[in-house]
Order: C-alpha cells, then structure tokens, then sequence
C-alpha cells in the first residue's frame, strides 16, 4: 500500500493479485455450480432425453410438470416430513449435547479431562459402517428398530460437535467468568449467560453441518427402518425412482433439486454465523 493524498492506494501488484484472487474464486464457484445446473435443466426434461447424445441444457420439451409427478410417484411429501423431524430433532440433541459436552472439556476442571477428551476423540477414526451393526443390535435390544429414536439417537453424540464447541470455548477469555463468579455465579449460570451467547456462530456452524448430515443420511436408515412407506426418509425416496422396469430420471433429477432447498435455505439464513463461525471456531489448531 502506499499513501497518495492522504488515503492508501493499492499498489499495482497487490491489485492484479486481487483480480486474479476473485477470478479464481468465480471460476471455481462456476465449476462447482455446473453440476446443479445440469441437474435442474435435467429435471425439465422427458426422460428419454436425459442422456441423449450429443447431450443437450434444454431439452426440445420443458417439462414443469415433473416435479409435480414426484409426489404422485409414491409417498414423497411423508419422505420429506420425516427427514425434516429427523433432521431437527436430531440437530436439537446435538446442540445440547455438544455444547455443553464442549464446555465441560474446556472450561471445568476435573481429573482425566485430557485423556477421557482423546479417547471422545478417537470415536472419529471409527467407520460408520463398522458401527452400523453394533448399532442395530443396541436398537433391537432397546426395541427401538423402525421408530424415529432409532433414526436419531444413534449419532446424538458425536465427538466432532463436542471438538468444535470445546475449542471455540477455548478462545473465549477465562477473566469473563472470573468476574461472574466472584459475583456469586455458578458453572451453569456462567455456561448459560456468558459462555453460550458468545458461541452462537460456533452453535450456528454445529447446527448446518449436523442437520446436513442427518438429512443426507442414507445408509443407516435403510438399515434401521422396515416400514420406509411410513418411517421412510428422503435419501430412501430418492432410491425409489429406480426399481426393475428403470429409473425415471426425470423424476429423481426432480425429486434431488427438492432435497436441496431445505439446506440451502438454512446455510444462506445462516451465512453470516458460518463465515464468523469457521474462522473463530479454532478448526486448523488452537
């Protein structure tokens, strides 16, 4: 930088290493962005069109009606409601959990909190498909197979929530609860007044990434439901459009654009939260 009357002006090379810092980022947003554009314009499209050669954005016949059709094709409107309950329930549990779990790791004081911390931690080099049976038999014992506590419980206490919490907690000074204590303040007035308000961006970031991973969750609800036409999630009513006569793919290019209008909902509503969030929350170390 260097100043010209009275104000800082860049200097030329800090300039083009700015255009080419932006045309970078719109480049790779644009290559990112290219898959769901192809499968939005693909959802409009008959099915016999979807790979044909040479492949074409629009199709000779734009087809609204397709996404119409998804809730005619089975009980798609009951798959979004559960995963919608699942997701919110879910992510509800976690927050709890992880927060104060997080808290207890950071700011308490008690014999073992190091290793008992590395042994949380260790659950997260563990597969999610060497878990998956374990998992049912604890839920067949409890008797909770084809229910939603199934479907929510077993990834309620997660070690990657509790590491995220913990370490924003870490970056908040101690002197604030100093003073809260010696004005007569306990560890769960301080958790509750002090430390959780200042954590919202870390509770914000927590909230997105759990409530993607139960909404996206495929491979455990199909193993814990049997009844999918009732307890069914959406990542299931997706397989649907695919069975022994074909897939309509129409259907499913449809039906997946529906799917991500929840979370991208959530992740704009919450922008702000998450750039704020991901920075402060400590992820490369602290």
């Amino acid at each position: 930088m260097r100043r010209r009357g009275g104000r800082d002006v860049p200097r030329p090379q800090g300039r083009t290493g700015l255009v080419v810092a932006h045309v970078t980022v719109v480049l790779a947003a644009l290559l990112f962005a290219l898959p769901l554009v192809y499968a939005f314009f693909s959802a409009l499209k008959p099915n016999q069109e979807i790979f044909s050669m040479p492949p074409t954005l629009i199709a000779s016949e734009v087809r609204w009606s397709n996404f119409v059709d998804v809730f005619q094709h089975g009980p798609f409107l009951r798959y979004i409601g559960n995963s919608l309950f699942v997701a919110v329930a879910g992510t509800l549990v976690v927050l709890i959990v992880s927060t104060t779990a997080g808290y207890a790791f950071a700011r308490l004081r008690w014999r073992a909190r190091e290793v008992v911390f590395l042994l949380f931690l260790g659950t997260l080099m563990v597969p999610q498909e060497v878990l998956v049976v374990p998992m049912f038999i604890v839920m067949q014992w409890l008797g909770w197979v084809n229910s939603y506590p199934s479907l929510i419980f077993p990834f309620a206490f997660t070690a990657f929530g509790t590491f995220l919490m913990r370490q924003f907690y870490r970056g908040i000074p101690f002197e604030l609860e100093e003073a809260a204590r010696i004005d007569g303040a306990g560890p769960l007035r301080c958790f509750l007044q002090i430390v959780l308000p200042l954590g919202k961006s870390a509770v914000a970031v927590l909230a997105v990434f759990t409530f993607m991973s139960f909404w996206n969750s495929y491979l455990w609800p199909l193993i814990a439901v049997v009844d999918y036409s009732t307890l069914g999630t959406l990542p299931i009513g997706l397989a649907t459009f695919s069975g022994q006569n074909g897939t309509r793919w129409d259907l499913q290019m449809a039906a997946a654009i529906i799917s991500m209008i929840p979370t991208t909902v959530l992740v704009i509503a919450l922008q702000k939260h998450l750039v704020k969030g991901i920075a402060m929350s400590g992820l490369g170390g602290r």
